[in-house]
Formats: structure tokens, C-alpha cells, sequence
């Protein structure tokens, strides 16, 4: 068995003052590991150490897949795919690990189940013409464990969100530029530059004046958004309990077969 190490995995570069951490999977559309969840929350602890660090820049290396959710081989191997001996970071090292310093993610293609959670989890999202956002889960069997649920109806028109989480269908990226979800599309192949661009744009401002901003927006007490406290618990519970019914069992199988799935409500 190959095993990826944190470094080739996930890319950290500076940019004057902006960290970009890059999801270096393109062969499997940047999903995400435990190798890839131990990298990014290794590079935010390095950014949140860091003073001269301002601002954060999160993508995914190619341009056709920003992240294409968890990596399901390791999971069908039996592996965890969070970061070793850090599950409260969550999903990629990133969904549940807060930190003061803005973050930006810059979407390059699908952002699909876990793909789109990371983008939820950002500060503020710029993404590529060809980017595609959305909560498939329910196709699966399964449901969007890693805050989607709870996070895309305070972000966009609780309708639209019912619908999405739903229907398990994408949106485009200019369909969630005009609802809200993101900041700005850009053409394909300049979306780190301008998710740099913007980052840029933060950090000239006095970083403690806007990580204290961003502590306030987020109702953050000692590191926990305490918003979401209840939120993370009900979900963890949920995905607890869906995951031993016998739809969740059938809907990967179904995929992996390439059939439609025979849901039993079970």
C-alpha cells in the first residue's frame, strides 16, 4: 500500500503575508484523507503561530476538482480520514478547527459533498467559472456530516438550502454568486490569484482589529464558535444513527455498481 506523506499531499507556500495551502490530490480529485487532514490543520496551527501570516488561501491542486469530498477508498479500506490524533479539527483538518485569521477559499471546479463544506467552513469564497457547489449525500444514503447541514441555510436563502440538501443537486457558480454563497467568479485558471488578491486586500489592515472583528461575527469564546455548539452535536448524533441503517450501506454500494440505488428506509 502507498501511503502519501502530509507533505506531498498538501502544498504551504507564503505570499507575503497570505499562507496558500493547497490540497495536492489532483488524480483523486483532491480528496481528502487522513493525510490531507493532518496537513491543512498542521498549516493552520503553523499560520495561527505565525504573526506575520494575515490571511489563509485554501484550494485544491488542477483545475477541474476544488475537493471531491472524503476519499472513499480509504474509507472502503477501513481508514479514518481525519487528521491522526486531531478528530475535533473535522473534515480536512478544517471544518471544525476555528482560527482567527481570515480564511479564503479558492474554488477551482466541483466543489461537491466535502468540497463544498470546506467552502462553507471559509470566511469568503472566490471561485472559478467552471465550479459547481452542492450537497449529494442524499443520493447516497447519507448526509452532509461535516457542518453542510446546518451551515448552507444560514449562508443562502433557506429555501434555496432546503432545496440543495434535499434534492442533492449543484448550483453553479454564477447561480451561488447571485444568492450570496460566494464573493466573486473569476475565469478558470485565476481563482488563487484572485482568492490572493483579495487575501492582500486584508492583510494591510491591523491584523488584532480584524481577527477580534472576526471573533465577534462568529460568537467565538476561547477558540469554539458556541453558535454552533448544538449544532455539531445534533449532527454528529444523526450521522451516528444513519450511518448503521441499511440505506447507507446501500447507496455507496450502488454508486461503486453503477446502478440506481434500492432505498428501504432502513
Amino acid at each position: 500500500m502507498v501511503t502519501e506523506s502530509n507533505e506531498s499531499v498538501v502544498l504551504v507556500e507564503r505570499v507575503d503575508n497570505v499562507m496558500v495551502i493547497t490540497i495536492n490530490r489532483p488524480d483523486a480529485r483532491n480528496a481528502v484523507n487522513s493525510a490531507v487532514s493532518a496537513g491543512v490543520g498542521g498549516a493552520l496551527d503553523e499560520a495561527a503561530a505565525d504573526a506575520e501570516v494575515r490571511a489563509i488561501v485554501v484550494t485544491g491542486a488542477g483545475d477541474k476538482s476544488f475537493c471531491a469530498g472524503a476519499d472513499l477508498k480509504a474509507l472502503s479500506r477501513g481508514e479514518s480520514v481525519y487528521a491522526p490524533g486531531h478528530r475535533e479539527w473535522g473534515f480536512a483538518g478544517f471544518a471544525k478547527k476555528y482560527t482567527d485569521k481570515p480564511t479564503i477559499a479558492a474554488v477551482n471546479g466541483t466543489a461537491l459533498g466535502g468540497g463544498t463544506e470546506l467552502a462553507l467552513a471559509a470566511d469568503l469564497v472566490v471561485a472559478s467559472e467552471n465550479a459547481t457547489f452542492g450537497l449529494p449525500e442524499v443520493k447516497r444514503g447519507l448526509l452532509a456530516g461535516a457542518g453542510g447541514v446546518f451551515r448552507l441555510p444560514v449562508q443562502i436563502p433557506q429555501r434555496l438550502a432546503m432545496e440543495m440538501i434535499f434534492t442533492g443537486d449543484p448550483i453553479t457558480a454564477a447561480r451561488a454568486l447571485e444568492v450570496g454563497l460566494i464573493n466573486q467568479v473569476v475565469s478558470a485558471g485565476k481563482v488563487v490569484e484572485a482568492a490572493v488578491d483579495l487575501a492582500q486586500r486584508i492583510a494591510v489592515n491591523a491584523p488584532l482589529s480584524v481577527q477580534a472583528s472576526k471573533r465577534i461575527a462568529y460568537s467565538v469564546i476561547d477558540g469554539v464558535q458556541v453558535e454552533e455548539t448544538a449544532r455539531w452535536a445534533l449532527s454528529d448524533a444523526e450521522w451516528n444513527q444513519l450511518a448503521t441503517s441499511e440505506d447507507a450501506k446501500e447507496g455507496p454500494r450502488a454508486f461503486a455498481e453503477k446502478r440506481e440505488p434500492v432505498w428501504k428506509a432502513r
